[in-house]
Parts: structure tokens; C-alpha cells; sequence
């Protein structure tokens, strides 16, 4: 039976060219030196952006607390969506390394206006934390893979410069947004003060992140990402497969996009399930499953036992992931999966229902 994994696209193996480059390879010692390996995905990753210079790191984790570090202090506080990652999936690491504190503010399906944040900048006053930063993510993963609407990051960095407020841009899945609406990475760059992406999801290599920005804020990432562990020696190793990907893997990322709406449409068609939310942007995609099927944890172990791997993420709601490793093909062997382990479960709860009020 074939596995079709679709719980994230970090699950991604590297493919027979990605492990040739990661093979052949220049080496050096990064932390005394320069790898030059590393060093061309710096700079081509900076160029992508637009930004003067970027910093390899070994995670997306890393560059986002990086430039939470760099942009405050201790005692200073940013703004972010109550769903976002920095918040929810990194240890609130912010207050343990960095004594910064989050003001969080919830959107539909992670998406945020400005004129949610217009107020919320503390005063100066001795007894309040200093409002410094507004972080943003696109896509949004809580947000079933949500790409912010243009519009609302150029008017939400528009105004927070104004206040003197910096920005930094959580992009982990930027390339699926560049994918979705045809706006280049550069131009959604440009509007924040530092941008991180990540290597190793849609992308599919094996590891790391890059943090990119103006020159005098990259050498000074450098300096806390050795403080946090993230100094590296012979880096090209792994910065091999992350080059390659970043410039053989982000055309294809329309074929996750289009897989996702297969899955999603199944989905729309399967009584006892719904997307959530109703709109699938990239290669997230989040259902409910009603009591009537069970909990989520069911319906994804039902899933399993037919060689469907998914991730139930709260106790009514399973997410399912596209990425390189599961084609077109393997896509609608799951969507008809999921119809009919959806059917399965409604007639067995239902039978059991009845046996039960029998008694």
C-alpha cells in the first residue's frame, strides 16, 4: 500500500538532483571564514527579496527570533495575529530569550487590517512595555495556508513606519503566496524591514531558513544567531540543498496548489466534513469533522489504516498539506479516500447509534 503522507510539506525526502548538488558542493568553514556555498544562497536569497544582504539559519524558529531580538529589547513589546507562528509554535521564545512580550490580535483566518492595530501603541509612560514591532505571516499556516491580501500589508507597514514602528515578515511560505498571486518576492519584501523564509516546505530541502534585511541588521543577526547555536562550519553542506531548491522548486509550486483543490473539492462534496476555513489559497487545507463522525483524532487514524497520513490539529479540525513528494495522482487516490472513510464513519456511528438506543 502506498503511503501518501500529507500531514506537512516539511515531510519532503531531497530528490536524486538536489542530493547531487548537496554531494558535489564547495565547503568552508563558516564561522571563522566564509562557506562559499553558503554564501550564494545569502546572496541570491537577498537578491530574491530585495533586500541587501540574508544569514543562513538552521531554522525558520531561529530567523523569527532572531528579528524579534534585533528590532527590540528587553521590556519591549510587538504586535502580532493572535494565530501566528511566532506566538503559538515557537516556546514563546521571545520572553524566554529576548524579554520582549507579544500583544496579540486575531483576525479571520490570520488576516489583519489596519485598522485593528491603529491604537494599540502603548504611550510612553514609565509602567508600560514599549510597542516597537508588527509581525506578520504569509502564508498563514493556522490560517489554512491564507495569503494576506496585498493591500492590507502595504496600509499595516504603511502605518506602523509612520508610528515608528519596524516590521518583519514571517514568510516561511512566501514563495506559495509569490505562487498564488503572481506578486514577486521582492515586492511583498518591500514592505517590511526584515523578511525570514523557509527552505524546507514547500520547497523541499532537508533544512534551514534565511533571514534577509539591510546590511547593518544581517551582521548583527549574526551576532545572536551564534549567541542561540545557530553558528555553523561547513554549512554548504546543507545550504547545497536549500540553493537548489530555491532555484529549481518554486515554478512547481502551482502543482501543490492545484493538488489542494483537488483534495478541497472532495472535501465540499463529503457529507459529515467542511473546509475551514471555506477557501483554499495554497497548499493548506483545514476541515472540521462533525460529532456525528467522531473527533478528529478518529478520523485521521481512519485515514491511516488506508494509507493516508493527515494531522489532526484540535480536536474537531485535521489539516492535509501538498508538497513535491505526492503528485496529482496520489492526490485523488486521497481525496477518495477521505470521501469514503467520511462514509464509513457516518454508518458505523450511526449503527452504533441505533444499537444503543435499542437497549
Amino acid at each position: 500500500m502506498n503511503v501518501i503522507d500529507l500531514r506537512s510539506d516539511t515531510v519532503t525526502k531531497p530528490t536524486a538532483s538536489m542530493r547531487a548538488a548537496i554531494a558535489a558542493c564547495e565547503v568552508g568553514d563558516d564561522v571563522i571564514d566564509v562557506d562559499p556555498t553558503c554564501d550564494r544562497l545569502e546572496r541570491r536569497t537577498a537578491e530574491l527579496l530585495g533586500k541587501e544582504a540574508a544569514i543562513f539559519m538552521p531554522s525558520g524558529t531561529m530567523t523569527n527570533q532572531v528579528a524579534v531580538r534585533i528590532h527590540c529589547k528587553p521590556g519591549d513589546e510587538f504586535i502580532c495575529e493572535a494565530g501566528c507562528h511566532i506566538y503559538n509554535y515557537e516556546q514563546g521564545a521571545f520572553a524566554q530569550l529576548s524579554g520582549v512580550v507579544a500583544r496579540t490580535v486575531e483576525g479571520p483566518a490570520g488576516v489583519l487590517s489596519a485598522s485593528q492595530l491603529k491604537g494599540l501603541i502603548r504611550p510612553f509612560n514609565d509602567h508600560l512595555v514599549r510597542t516597537k514591532l508588527v509581525c506578520l505571516e504569509n502564508t498563514h499556516n493556522r490560517g489554512a495556508g491564507k495569503v494576506q491580501p496585498y493591500d492590507h500589508v502595504e496600509e499595516i507597514c504603511t502605518w506602523a513606519h509612520e508610528s515608528g514602528l519596524r516590521t518583519h515578515l514571517d514568510g516561511a511560505r512566501l514563495f506559495n503566496a509569490v505562487a498564488a498571486t503572481g506578486i514577486s518576492a521582492e515586492q511583498w519584501s518591500r514592505h517590511f524591514d526584515t523578511v525570514s523564509v523557509c527552505f524546507s516546505k514547500g520547497l523541499g530541502a532537508p533544512v534551514g531558513s534565511a533571514l534577509a534585511g539591510p546590511k547593518e541588521m544581517i551582521q548583527e543577526a549574526r551576532r545572536h544567531r551564534k549567541l542561540f547555536g545557530g553558528g555553523m562550519r561547513q554549512c554548504g553542506i546543507i545550504a547545497a540543498g536549500a540553493l537548489y531548491a530555491l532555484e529549481h522548486h518554486r515554478a512547481r509550486l502551482v502543482e501543490d496548489h492545484a493538488n489542494a483543490q483537488l483534495l478541497a473539492e472532495a472535501i465540499r462534496q463529503t457529507e459529515g466534513i467542511s473546509l475551514s476555513p471555506k477557501d483554499v489559497d495554497t497548499n493548506i487545507i483545514i476541515f472540521a469533522v462533525e460529532p456525528a463522525l467522531g473527533s478528529s483524532a478518529q478520523f485521521a487514524a481512519e485515514l491511516k489504516q488506508q494509507g493516508v497520513l493527515s494531522l489532526p490539529i484540535s480536536g474537531t479540525q485535521v489539516r492535509l498539506v501538498t508538497h513535491l513528494d505526492v503528485t496529482e495522482a496520489l492526490c485523488r487516490q486521497a481525496a477518495k479516500i477521505i470521501k469514503q472513510v467520511a462514509g464509513e464513519l457516518a454508518k458505523g456511528n450511526t449503527s452504533t447509534r441505533e444499537l444503543e438506543a435499542a437497549y
